[in-house]
């Protein structure tokens, strides 16, 4: 995996954002983690994760070689001025919540898949949906149980891109299972689909 190490920017600190780039951490790659609030915020949430990390603005976090988003669903809009997505390996992490207490509502997209969307915000980039199936609890957890992996699913994307996706999951500790393009795959496995939540052990 040494010739995967390169830098990836995290756009979100929340659950999700701090939990992946723990993971991303330990496997020792470079993580530049951002959120809307700027990086003074994040000292503390960069001491918990280590020293392969650093708090950077959104704009240095998008530069990045790799980003992913963690961000909220009502905040993709900040996303188009940040860089120049074009050809940018994107991984969305994202679940398409416009509310999450006393329950959780979906926005209504159509026939769309929630990544579809998204994709719209970052134009150009090639995109790939992962890491947003586990509750943030599970997820944090050793990736090694029962004598198997955890499952990560992941969708979309292009070839170099899938692949790339599918070496940072294993490089985790986790399994990887492909479930096909964003039209689709992205569908069984975004926010309210039928592998949403679903704590799967590949033995």
């Amino acid at each position: 995996m040494e010739k995967l190490k390169k830098t990836i920017g995290i756009i979100g600190a929340g659950n999700i954002g701090r939990t992946v780039a723990k993971h991303l951490s330990k496997a020792g790659h470079k993580i530049l983690l951002s959120n809307s609030r700027g990086p003074e915020t994040l000292n503390q949430t960069i001491e918990e994760i280590g020293n392969t990390a650093t708090a950077v603005t959104t704009e240095e976090a998008a530069k990045a070689d790799i980003v992913i988003l963690a961000l909220p669903w009502a905040t993709l809009n900040t996303l188009p001025a940040l860089t120049d997505w074009n050809g940018k390996l994107v991984i969305d992490a994202t679940n398409h919540y416009i509310s999450v207490s006393p329950e959780f509502i979906t926005a209504d997209l159509g026939d769309r898949a929630s990544s579809e969307v998204v994709a719209d915000f970052v134009p150009g980039a090639d995109l790939v949906k992962a890491f947003n199936t586990l509750y943030f609890k599970v997820l944090e957890e050793d990736p090694a149980y029962a004598g198997g992996k955890r499952v990560l699913f992941y969708s979309g994307g292009t070839a170099s891109g899938k692949q790339t996706t599918n070496d940072l999951i294993e490089s985790m500790g986790f399994s990887a299972i492909h479930l096909g393009n964003l039209a689709t795959g992205s569908k069984l496995h975004q926010a309210k689909g039928p592998l949403s939540g679903k704590n799967l052990i590949d033995l």
